[in-house]
């Protein structure tokens, strides 16, 4: 992996088909910034903006994401942050760590929307399921 790698930016109403490595593009309109994995293995990285997933700092000239970017279901596994354009490296993480990661997401999706989220151990993807209403909630809802 190279160690500095300079990215330019492009804002974007569609994310295209084929992107270009080493462009981040930007959708205002859907919420979402997409890249070529920065390891150069091809993989299409898709970062949702959104106080759950990433948060997009624009300064006017230059692109930041927070928190990093791991890349944990490619099998590169690369992880690194994008800072004001540029690639600056993170370590990689261990299995355990990427659990704990992922738990750490449900969590902050479920407090943020309100919405129970199974996350199982080696899911992909947390699955979103529909709150359990208590017993009161229920009844009233029959009265009503």
């Amino acid at each position: 992996m190279t160690p500095d790698i300079a990215l330019k930016h492009e804002f974007v109403e569609f994310i295209p088909e084929e992107l270009e490595q080493g462009t981040v593009y930007v959708s205002m309109r859907f919420a979402t910034a997409s890249h070529l994995c920065v390891c150069g293995c091809g993989n299409k990285v898709v970062t949702p903006i959104r106080p759950t997933d990433w948060i997009l700092i624009f300064d006017g000239k230059t692109v930041s994401l927070e928190p990093s970017i791991g890349n944990w279901s490619f099998p590169c596994q690369s992880h690194y942050y994008i800072r004001k354009n540029r690639v600056k490296w993170a370590p990689k993480w261990s299995r355990d760590q990427i659990e704990r990661g992922r738990l750490h997401d449900s969590h902050a999706k479920e407090g943020y929307f309100g919405q129970e989220i199974r996350a199982e151990v080696g899911a992909d993807k947390p699955q979103l399921t529909k709150p359990k209403r208590s017993w009161r909630k229920a009844i009233k809802t029959l009265w009503s």
